[in-house]
């Protein structure tokens, strides 16, 4: 990290180290329906004819039609397959979705925990982590007044956010402390709605979170790696089974928690060794004459205290 000033004011440069052939009829107009409910009272789509004299046709043997105004069915959460309105789109974000599986939590957990352990796959999996970070930055700065420039992303999973504004004050130490922090505050955000069941919600709004940040990303790479993530989640959330929407949601929140403790634990390290004079932590420490070591602390107390309660939420479904 490092402190730019120019004319108009200060730069901060922020590092990030960063059931099958049933034909469900949910909505019909009162002509539609008055026919369904002919074919229901019939029976057999093969001998039945609708209101006129019309013949069925016989292509449609062997299914059944439910008619919500004879018997209301609850549409199931699902991919869109084909044509949605918004208004559809809406009502599946803010409805809630069936619970999964304590297995399935535990499941999601330990995939997330492996991402997060195994070195081959850190290396990668981090990036995501440091979408997350950067994001905080950004998200921080303009909330606390000051210009964002841009933010960069680096394949060795550094990244770089740029804000302009006051070179000392509250907005410079809330804007530094907020990158280590975001990824577990973002998993606690998902914890939190996964145990009201509003796994739908999480992705969408993650889907979000990835739009509004491309727009500041201001080279290649950062460009191709948010991208990469959006479109992955885009295709689960549109496409999707529910089953898979919602195990793709504790996945994400799961490794947000368990993953945002170990940067923290990587930056001490590299600053024990004198190769972090640049970091959040020691850019704290000139803010406010606080040492760096206790903004670290502050760091771990954060990521580990979101943990544990993000945790409680997510493995309720085992009492």
């Amino acid at each position: 990290m490092q402190d730019l000033r120019c004319a108009d004011g200060a730069v901060l440069a922020l590092d990030g180290f960063g059931q099958s052939g049933d034909v469900v009829v949910a909505d019909v107009d009162a002509g539609l329906g008055e026919a369904l409910a002919q074919l229901g009272l019939d029976g057999s789509l093969g001998g039945a004819v609708l209101p006129g004299g019309d013949p069925v046709d016989h292509g449609l043997d062997g299914f059944h039609l439910l008619v919500s105004h004879v018997a209301v069915v609850p549409r199931s959460r699902v991919g869109h397959a084909g044509c949605v309105g918004l208004q559809d789109v809406w009502d599946d974000v803010v409805g809630t979705q069936t619970a999964l599986e304590a297995a399935w939590v535990v499941g999601a957990g330990v995939l997330a925990l492996v991402l997060v352990a195994v070195p081959r796959l850190w290396r990668f999996s981090r990036h995501l982590v440091t979408i997350a970070h950067e994001g905080g930055h950004g998200v921080t700065a303009l909330a606390t007044g000051r210009s964002l420039s841009g933010i960069r992303l680096h394949s060795d999973t550094s990244g770089l956010t740029v804000s302009r504004g006051r070179p000392r004050g509250p907005g410079m130490v809330l804007t530094a402390l907020a990158g280590y922090v975001a990824p577990a505050l973002l998993g606690l955000g998902a914890a939190y709605l996964l145990h009201r069941q509003h796994a739908l919600a999480v992705l969408w709004l993650g889907l979000l979170m990835l739009a509004l940040l491309l727009l500041q990303i201001r080279n290649f790479f950062g460009l191709w790696s948010v991208g990469v993530a959006g479109v992955v989640l885009f295709a689960v959330t549109w496409w999707g089974s529910g089953d898979v929407q919602s195990v793709a949601a504790y996945v994400a929140t799961w490794f947000l928690l368990l993953a945002a403790p170990r940067p923290v634990l990587e930056l001490q390290s590299l600053r024990r060794q004198g190769r972090a004079r640049t970091s959040d932590a020691d850019q704290l420490a000139r803010l406010t004459r606080v040492p760096g070591l206790v903004w670290v602390g502050v760091f771990l107390a954060v990521t580990g205290a979101c943990l544990a309660l993000g945790a409680a939420w997510l493995l309720a479904v085992l009492d």
